[in-house]
Parts: C-alpha cells; sequence; structure tokens
C-alpha cells in the first residue's frame, strides 16, 4: 500500500511574509498573513480574546472577535493545516516550520560560549541573521517589538560569529559577518571593533585603519560623538 508522504508547511518572515507548502508559494489576504505571523511568535496557545485584542487594540472586544473569526476562516480555507484552533484557544500548528525560529536558535548557540556550534559557521547562518524580519511591518506595536528583539538578538549573534570565525582563523568569512553586523546597524561600535579585529587577524592594517575611520566619521557626522577609548586602542 503507497504511503501519502505529507505536505512540508513552511512560514517564512525573514526578508518578508511567505507561506509554502511543498515548495509552492499560497496566497493568503493581509489579515490572515498577520494572524499567522502573530501565533509563530508565541510560544504557547493563545486565548482567542488575547489574539483579538492584541491585534485589533483599537476598536471594540466585538468587533475584534468578528475580525479575529474572519482572519481565521481566511487561513483555513487554504485546506491546510496552518493553525489549531478550539473554541477558547488557538496556535500556530505544529507541522510548520518557521524560519525564524531557526534562525534564533542559531544566535542563542553563538552567543552560548560553551556550544562549538561549528556546524552554524555557514554562509546559510549569516544571511539569515542578516535578514531583517518582516521588514514591511510597521504598523502595530506588537511588530514593532518583535523586530527590535529579533534585530538585537542577531546584531550580538554576528558579532559572536565574527569572533568566531577570526579565532578559528577563517579571516576572509569573519570579515564578512563584521560586515553584516555593521550594515545592519552602522552606528554600533561593537560592530566595528569585531571587524576591525577580522581585519588585524588577517594582517591587513589598512583595511582594519580604513575600518576605523569609517566608523569614526559616521560616529561624528549622525551622534556628534568620538570613538571610546577602548575603540581608540584597538589599532597599534
Amino acid at each position: 500500500m503507497r504511503t501519502e508522504v505529507p505536505e512540508v508547511v513552511t512560514l517564512r518572515l525573514l526578508k518578508g511574509f511567505e507561506l509554502l507548502v511543498d515548495e509552492r508559494r499560497v496566497v493568503l489576504a493581509a489579515s490572515a498573513q498577520r494572524l499567522l505571523a502573530f501565533l509563530a511568535f508565541q510560544d504557547r496557545p493563545r486565548t482567542r480574546s488575547y489574539v483579538a485584542s492584541t491585534l485589533w487594540p483599537e476598536t471594540t472586544m466585538a468587533r475584534a472577535n468578528a475580525n479575529l473569526r474572519s482572519s481565521l476562516w481566511r487561513a483555513l480555507r487554504t485546506g491546510y493545516r496552518v493553525i489549531d484552533a478550539s473554541a477558547r484557544e488557538m496556535a500556530l500548528a505544529d507541522n510548520v516550520d518557521v524560519d525564524l525560529r531557526g534562525a534564533v536558535d542559531h544566535a542563542h548557540q553563538l552567543l552560548d560560549k560553551s556550544c562549538r556550534c561549528d556546524s552554524i559557521l555557514t554562509r546559510q547562518t549569516r544571511d539569515e541573521l542578516s535578514a531583517d524580519l518582516l521588514p514591511e511591518w510597521s504598523d502595530n506595536e506588537w511588530v514593532l517589538f518583535e523586530q527590535e528583539q529579533y534585530r538585537q538578538l542577531r546584531l550580538y549573534a554576528l558579532e559572536a560569529m565574527a569572533k568566531r570565525l577570526t579565532s578559528a582563523g577563517r579571516h576572509g568569512e569573519a570579515v564578512t559577518a563584521g560586515l553584516a553586523a555593521v550594515r545592519a546597524e552602522p552606528l554600533r561600535e561593537s560592530a566595528h571593533r569585531v571587524l576591525i579585529d577580522a581585519h588585524l587577524a588577517a594582517g591587513n592594517r589598512g583595511a582594519a585603519a580604513h575600518q576605523y575611520e569609517q566608523c569614526r566619521r559616521v560616529l561624528l557626522d549622525d551622534l556628534g560623538l568620538e570613538p571610546s577609548d577602548a575603540f581608540r586602542n584597538l589599532l597599534p
């Protein structure tokens, strides 16, 4: 008897919203997209009233509940199992793979000094940590909170990745990771620091000096600040 292979459902939130089933893109209404994204951020099932009041905070509870029912219907009418809902609670279906969750897990591994995590010092990890979370969504407070939380985590993780690569003698990859951190936040002195360290480890003092001057210029132009004493002492 032929065994039916279950469909692979993937929810992508990095670089923008995309729902895929076996690599086929599923078109969803905006309200259903927001419901799926919100549930993907939760670490446990949430009550319907909590979901409704968070997604539609500026309307009445009755209207918010009606909006939630409509959004749930739009998400489920695709025919794919993406949400598990009861009369009281709902959650993202456990068969849905979320790219953000993998990126967050990798970030925490990189920040854990007791974890070797050599297997994730890859271009794929660097790319996922370089990607913005739902970059075109900025009109809801809950989205802004999730965006900033992931942004801070990935900045620290990219810096940690650059340090690990530098220690491993993989200087070119370390520079690339450092550049990704600087690109994500040009005013972040610690990002420039790990990039300069990677250049120095590779013996490229000229590149390190150039990066120092670039950081100094950005801090001065945008914030009116000079680099810290510790940063100025990086270059021999």
